[in-house]
């Protein structure tokens, strides 16, 4: 019964979707509105297959919902509605006791997407795959996998990584999820002009639905295929086992030992412009990390407080005191 209850619920909601996509302002649906009483699987651990050329963006897999229940969508590469546009992936929030799908978009700032760690230029706030500069965009190596004989437009900059027990969590909120709100710049974002997903994406949207290979209740969590180079193309790398000793690996994928020719020297307006977003970035995520620490000091500070109540009730004698005969 539940089971059909969501499956209504996701029907109304794609045709409300679609009601919205007729609609002639390309702006994003960035609340579809399903609501789920079962969390997503975990984030499968994967490696990045090869960008296709200049322009493609990287588009993270994600865990979307349909009538069989949770099925994994490929991370891939897409080209973006125009140029200067970036991808601000969706993501579960856990709030009521339901986890509602919040979609992703297009825009010229990447927005929240609930502090989730996808990886590739995507570790929960902000976006460091690459920039744009003009009509062209650069890649940064050093989280994206890129052959430096067909995108020429690179750069190194590494992304320092803390490891926490949120590097696989796949939602936002509850106990169990990621506890990110947005910063300043992403609210800022969510009130910019927006791009739904392209025609590529909503096929490769929905090829993942009909593979039954995708549906979790059938790969526990481990798809066959998590990620695609091209979107429609459902074929590609398959999850790597989640037991690895660091789930980040995957984000520094193996470079090309051909030279790679560096951007040129960008403007003084545009390197100081994507410096300040690199900072801001990371003031969020030592943020959220302070956050999460501050939480964690508090739980063991009140199982602290508690110990000491839990073992005076256990050493109170039981029953009425004994008193000593009348001489």
């Amino acid at each position: 019964m539940t089971m059909r209850i969501a499956g209504l619920v996701c029907s109304l909601a794609i045709g409300i979707g679609s009601v919205m996509m007729a609609a002639p302002a390309a702006r994003a649906n960035v609340a579809v509105g399903v609501a789920i009483r079962i969390g997503p699987p975990a984030l499968p651990v994967y490696t990045q297959p090869l960008c296709p050329g200049p322009g493609y963006i990287w588009t993270p897999g994600y865990w979307a919902w349909g009538d069989a229940g949770y099925y994994w969508v490929p991370g891939t590469w897409v080209l973006p509605p125009e140029a200067g546009l970036l991808w601000t992936p969706g993501y579960w929030a856990f709030s009521d006791g339901v986890y509602v799908w919040n979609a992703g978009y297009w825009g010229p700032t990447v927005g929240f997407y609930g502090g989730i760690d996808y990886g590739f230029g995507y570790p929960g706030v902000g976006f460091f795959g690459g920039y744009w500069r003009g009509h062209n965009f650069y890649y940064n190596r050093a989280v994206t996998h890129v052959d430096v004989h067909v995108v020429r437009n690179v750069y190194d900059e590494h992304v320092a990584h803390h490891p926490t027990r949120f590097d696989r969590v796949s939602f936002n909120g509850g106990a169990h999820g990621v506890h990110a709100r947005p910063t300043a710049r992403e609210e800022a974002a969510m009130h910019e002009h927006h791009f739904q997903m392209t025609t590529e994406q909503s096929r490769h949207l929905d090829a993942a639905r009909s593979d039954r290979a995708l549906r979790a209740s059938v790969n526990h969590g481990r798809p066959h295929i998590a990620a695609t180079e091209r979107a429609g193309e459902i074929r590609g790398r398959p999850a790597e086992h989640a037991a690895r000793k660091s789930v980040r690996a995957t984000n520094h994928p193996a470079r090309t030992k051909a030279p790679a020719q560096q951007h040129p020297a960008a403007t003084q307006r545009s390197a100081a412009a994507h410096e300040r977003q690199q900072a801001q970035a990371r003031q969020a995520r030592a943020q959220q990390r302070q956050q999460q620490q501050a939480q964690a000091r508090q739980a063991r500070a009140q199982q602290h407080r508690a110990r000491p109540r839990q073992q005076a009730r256990r050493q109170a004698p039981q029953g009425r005191p004994h008193k000593p005969p009348l001489s």
